[in-house]
């Protein structure tokens, strides 16, 4: 018979301690970069934990004089293209290597690992050549192409196991019912691993929203910068324009916390209704 762990109010107090230490820790970096962007004299600041006097001025910088929303603009329109693509191709690949029998099954598996371990910047060179003979260089549609291929391994991998996890009884019950394969997909099997489906679109666009080296590599005109990318820009060679680019930061940062935050709701749901329904 388990007993409650009791916990002496020095411990209680110790732990509470530790915790508000932990997240002053992660929040303080966020922190400092909204309030420096609100700060009308980001330049001055130093050290001082408040900001001097606030301000929107350096959000009209950014987005009126540096342009900064056709940035985002782009870096939209490539995520969104990304985690559509990713999603599609990933559950359909996922269901293929888990549901499937055909030859060489296991070596497509291990392919994706080894995908997955190879480090990006070494990919950098080699890619920017293909792209150059493919003449789809300074593309936001061949940029999409490139993210999705990074976010496919982790996106199948993932997905496999959802739908491994799912019982071929219940899909074997669907056929009883007379329900086609496509039925069966888009009725029974889809509703069950769309939790991982939200999972691998998150991953998807963090990596498409926050990738900057193959961006840069690959475009060439101003128009078709990222974010990422539009964001150097407020750095000179001598100087560096803190509140600008701090409020840049902060715009950067906005949807990515808001996409996570409507997901996350999402696979919440998922989760308890799938409980649910059993």
């Amino acid at each position: 018979m388990s007993r409650a762990i009791r916990r002496t109010p020095a411990a209680k107090v110790g732990i509470t301690v530790a915790v508000i230490a932990l997240l002053i820790f992660a929040l303080f970096p966020a922190y400092w970069m909204v309030s420096t962007a609100l700060d009308g004299k980001a330049a001055s600041r130093g050290s001082q934990l408040l900001p001097q006097s606030l301000t929107l001025k350096n959000f009209s910088t950014v987005i009126n004089d540096g342009g900064f929303g056709h940035y985002l603009r782009n870096s939209l329109l490539v995520a969104v293209i990304t985690v559509v693509l990713s999603a599609m191709v990933a559950l359909l690949a996922s269901v293929a290597v888990a549901r499937f029998r055909f030859r060489f099954r296991t070596s497509v598996v291990v392919m994706i690992l080894i995908v997955q371990m190879v480090p990006l910047e070494a990919l950098v060179i080699p890619l920017f050549l293909q792209m150059r003979q493919y003449h789809a260089l300074n593309s936001l549609l061949a940029l999409s192409v490139v993210y999705l291929a990074f976010s496919l391994p982790f996106g199948i991998w993932m997905m496999r196991g959802f739908v491994a996890a799912v019982p071929k009884e219940i899909e074997e019950a669907a056929y009883v019912d007379g329900a086609g394969w496509w039925r069966m997909f888009f009725s029974v099997l889809l509703p069950l691993v769309a939790p991982g489906l939200v999972a691998t679109s998150v991953f998807s666009f963090i990596t498409a929203w926050n990738e900057f080296i193959f961006a840069l590599t690959f475009m060439s005109d101003d128009s078709k910068y990222t974010a990422t990318v539009g964001l150097q820009k407020f750095f000179g060679q001598n100087t560096a324009e803190w509140g600008p680019i701090m409020a840049a930061s902060t715009l950067l940062s906005l949807p990515v916390v808001i996409f996570f935050t409507v997901v996350q709701r999402r696979l919440a749901q998922g989760l308890t209704s799938g409980a649910v329904k059993g």
